[in-house]
């Protein structure tokens, strides 16, 4: 029972926002290719969405009520996304897609928050700071998802899949590549909806970065001066 508190209390501190862009770099850019070079990639995917899913729950876990929320959240995720491996309807896909689009932001906002608030700017606020980027990033790649779901001609080449990996693989990477402007070309969107959360999520990426530098070395100025 100690060892739990003292692990509830790692993942709450500023130490948590760092273990937690940990799992997140560990999910994007070493679990991701190798689920584009297996069989059992959405397999893969999902677990590793589904640690992710828990340990943001563990970081934000401060406050009962948001608590509470997060972990109903976390798990209603889950479920789902562990139901469409066996049955594949779009309605359940639908809501699995959905539902981690919520959580996703609701993780994103505490993390933020937290990142943000008073005090002095430390190495694991920085940390959370780019953990916070890379939720948007997953995010918007599950907002595609969700309208792939409904259109499935939402992109071009239309057939995201096959010999290039899972899908889930080919929207995160569209969805970073667009969200740092690199935009390469090779996957294009072709749904107004699709476009406009493509031009929402290019505009956010821009501004992300020097919105919240300029915020945080004035609250380290700030802090500084009052001391």
């Amino acid at each position: 029972m100690k060892n739990f508190v003292h692990l509830f209390q790692f993942w709450a501190s500023d130490w948590g926002l760092t273990a937690f862009l940990a799992v997140l770099v560990v999910m994007l850019f070493i679990i991701g290719p190798i689920a584009s070079l297996t069989t059992i990639g959405t397999l893969l995917i999902s677990l590793f969405l589904s640690l992710t899913l828990i340990t943001g729950v563990a970081v934000v876990a401060k406050r009962r009520t948001l608590t509470l929320v997060a972990t109903g959240l976390a798990t209603v995720t889950i479920v789902f996304r562990w139901m469409a491996h066996l049955v594949p309807s779009p309605e359940i896909r639908s809501v699995g897609a959905f539902s981690v689009i919520v959580c996703l932001g609701l993780l994103t906002g505490v993390v933020l928050a937290q990142v943000l608030r008073a005090g002095p700017i430390t190495w694991h606020r920085i940390q959370g700071a780019i953990a916070a980027y890379l939720l948007l990033g997953l995010t918007w790649a599950f907002a595609y998802e969700f309208v792939l779901i409904q259109v499935p001609a939402s992109f071009q080449p239309a057939d995201l899949g096959g010999e290039k990996g899972p899908v889930m693989i080919n929207l995160v990477y569209f969805s970073f590549v667009t969200l740092t402007t690199v935009g390469y070309g090779d996957i294009t969107p072709v749904h107004p909806i699709v476009r406009s959360l493509a031009n929402l999520e290019s505009l956010i990426g821009q501004l992300y970065p020097a919105i919240l530098i300029g915020r945080l070395v004035s609250m380290e100025l700030q802090f500084r001066q009052s001391k």
